[in-house]
């Protein structure tokens, strides 16, 4: 009965042990004041969380149809991720299509600016952060795959480095799918807004050395051949990245097996900026 005893006593004390010093995962509240509305994001801290350190921000944003949790839910080693590599984990919620910029047709959808300023400004004010861009990388899949582009390309001074995975990098092939068009005005209409909204038109604004890229798509997906010619693009102008192309589709199991790469991508990117 004594080495019963013991031996639960023993579990019970690993148990604990693990529960105090894993990443701890906090489902947060945030304001955007540009939406007036409240937004709800997921918070992943490290275990190794102290009020007299300061930690790098990986901030990971969702597809068409997905949510704040979605990351989470579907790819739980990015926790311990968090405690692997000592980095803070946000994971966005970017609404149901709303491709992570400010719709000029709908004043109730300006992800762009909740993201890249009001969410950013909510962390930093509410965890010990590295407050700069060598501190912040951005990523995410499907129609977070473009966010992550877009908005560290529009936002320099607040994103070093961005992540794509299965990204819709170019949405100009797909002008009625996704919502876009409820976003953007229909592509007959409203050709201007999808052609400088849309990322594969956007390198030009890349400053030179400023932003660490890398890019990934399976080789069956439907959005591979834009994120080839996004590749293709990038070589021609010069612009450093790192592009990863392997068989795969447009799901969870390949972004599963993506984020890892990522993950040890945006590593390498914090310990080299600090």
């Amino acid at each position: 009965m004594n080495l019963i005893r013991r031996y639960f006593l023993s579990l019970s004390l690993l148990l604990f042990i693990h529960a105090a010093f894993a990443a701890k995962v906090d489902t947060v509240k945030t304001f955007s004041t540009a939406m007036n509305k409240t937004i709800k994001a997921v918070v992943i801290r490290p275990d190794s969380y102290a009020k007299n350190k300061v930690y790098p921000v990986f901030y990971l944003l969702h597809g068409y149809g997905g949510n704040y949790a979605s990351w989470v839910n579907s790819v739980p080693q990015i926790i311990q991720a968090s405690d692997t590599y000592q980095m803070i984990i946000v994971c966005a919620d970017g609404g149901i299509g709303s491709w992570y910029f400010d719709s000029p047709l709908d004043s109730k959808w300006k992800y762009e600016t909740y993201v890249s300023k009001e969410l950013v400004f909510w962390v930093d004010g509410n965890y010990h952060t590295i407050k700069s861009p060598a501190g912040r990388a951005i990523a995410g899949y499907s129609m977070g795959g473009h966010g992550a582009l877009y908005l560290a390309i529009r936002h320099q001074d607040v994103f070093g480095a961005a992540g794509s995975l299965s990204g819709g990098v170019d949405f100009r092939p797909f002008p009625k799918n996704w919502e876009i068009a409820r976003r953007l005005g229909a592509y007959a209409d409203y050709p201007e807004n999808w052609e400088k909204n849309t990322v594969v038109n956007m390198l030009h604004q890349i400053n030179p050395g400023a932003l660490a890229l890398i890019i990934d798509c399976g080789t069956e997906d439907f959005f591979y051949q834009v994120n080839k010619e996004l590749h293709d693009n990038l070589l021609e102008l010069r612009i450093p990245h790192d592009y990863i192309s392997r068989p795969g589709a447009h799901n969870w199991p390949y972004w599963g097996n993506s984020i890892d790469f990522q993950m040890l991508y945006m590593n390498k990117f914090f310990h080299r900026t600090q």
